[in-house]
């Protein structure tokens, strides 16, 4: 998963946070992003099944379904005030979910 993660971000920005998460488990978190900032989050999922990605506020960021099948999601979204990152698995998911969130 990470050499899936490296050769879609390397061309990108610096890292400002990553990890790697149990789909049941979700990613859950609050990064300190600069309000107004571009960024780049890219998300890949192993496993079976689909996860749901959420950014919030969402200023310009979708929700997005990533499938479990190590297919590789990014997402180009501004910073507001205070951004969420959430994924969280559909009931049939299992698996592991890697991310990486760039400045660009």
């Amino acid at each position: 998963m990470k050499s899936a993660l490296d050769s879609v971000t390397k061309q990108d920005g610096s890292m400002v946070e990553s990890g790697v998460e149990r789909v049941s488990d979700g990613i859950h978190t609050q990064p300190d992003l600069i309000a107004g900032h571009a960024y780049k989050l890219t998300v890949v999922c192993a496993g079976k099944g689909t996860a749901e990605i959420t950014v919030t506020p969402r200023k310009t960021a979708a929700r997005k379904v990533v499938s479990c099948d190590r297919s590789v999601v990014s997402e180009r979204f501004t910073a507001g005030r205070h951004v969420h990152i959430d994924t969280q698995g559909r009931p049939e998911a299992s698996g592991m979910v890697a991310w990486r969130l760039n400045s660009v």
